[in-house]
């Protein structure tokens, strides 16, 4: 964890990774129900990514041919992401229902 304290003395997290969303996950967030769970992903879930994609308690990552992905619990729907650990950044693919994510 990386702190800063600004002039003020406050203390501020500064980012380890970088959000980026894919063209495809930007387009299914114009679509319900995804719209309405695009500010929680946002306001919560980003901040989490931002200081630590690899470990949480909602954070699993997958196995076989979806190795290379990351999944976010969010109630009944799966954010799955990749990492570049070269760039820092967390690549959003995709965000799906529990039932037809898999």
């Amino acid at each position: 964890m990386v702190i800063a304290r600004s002039r003020k003395g406050d203390i501020k997290l500064l980012d380890k990774y970088k959000i980026a969303e894919t063209e495809s996950f930007q387009k299914n967030i114009h679509t319900d129900p995804i719209r309405s769970l695009y500010s929680k992903i946002t306001d919560y879930v980003y901040p989490q990514l931002r200081q630590n994609p690899f470990f949480g308690p909602n954070i699993k990552k997958l196995k076989g041919e979806l190795s290379s992905f990351y999944r976010y619990r969010i109630g009944n729907f799966r954010l799955f992401y990749s990492i570049d650990t070269g760039r820092s950044v967390v690549f959003i693919v995709s965000l799906k229902d529990r039932k037809n994510a898999y």
